[in-house]
């Protein structure tokens, strides 16, 4: 008797255990979580993506234009220092860092698409031309990939912030994430150039014609 009365106390506790945990959010954390990881993974996913296109970028390139070695330099060496970013998306410098440096691949690209521009002949090389478009393809999967990953994480990081998720959240160790920057954020955040100084003067008006005389006069 006493074994089925201790074996009930023990479901009931269970069973009261769940609904609390359900009731703090605790199921929805962990689904959150699992989501942002999802999300991190595509990012991640969508930058090899990139990074694989650059050799054969840059070799196609040499063929046509080997004389400009300092961008297809740049280019290469951009995208070696992406490998070496060994990034932790739970740690901000890691992050940031990992940010960086596909930042600078980013340009790297930017400058050798450019110069591609003074080379009719590699312009019109459709090996040239499809590795354009993959990588313009790309950019764009990043972008999207980016984004969803930042509204996710945004959505992780409000959700464990309240009430009464924060509770739970801190009981289990779950901590806000850190989150992409905006890029250009110097930019937007300079603020733009107003000039209140006195106007400049008006230029002086053109003379008028006489009218013309009165009839009979």
């Amino acid at each position: 008797m006493q074994g089925i009365l201790r074996r009930s106390i023990i479901v009931a506790a269970i069973v009261a255990l769940t609904v609390l945990l359900s009731g703090c959010g605790y199921n929805a954390i962990q689904q959150k979580d699992e989501a942002v990881k999802a999300g991190w993974s595509e990012v991640l996913n969508q930058y090899q993506r990139r990074a694989d296109l650059v050799p054969n970028l840059v070799n196609t390139v040499k063929g046509y234009a080997a004389h400009e070695s300092q961008v297809l330099t740049d280019v290469t060496e951009a995208r070696a220092r992406v490998g070496q970013v060994q990034v932790n998306a739970d740690d901000p410098a890691s992050l940031q860092q990992f940010q960086a440096a596909q930042g600078e691949l980013s340009s790297a690209l930017s400058r050798l698409l450019v110069v591609s521009e003074n080379y009719p002949t590699l312009k019109a090389d459709q090996s040239f031309r499809d590795l354009q478009a993959q990588l313009e393809g790309t950019e764009n999967r990043i972008t999207v990939a980016r984004g969803r990953y930042i509204a996710t994480v945004q959505d992780y990081n409000t959700f464990i912030r309240s009430f009464p998720q924060l509770i739970t959240a801190k009981i289990f160790g779950h901590r806000e994430k850190p989150n992409f920057s905006v890029e250009n954020e110097a930019q937007i955040q300079r603020a733009p150039s107003v000039d209140f100084g006195p106007p400049s003067p008006a230029a002086p008006s053109a003379p008028q014609p006489p009218p013309p005389p009165a009839p009979g006069g």
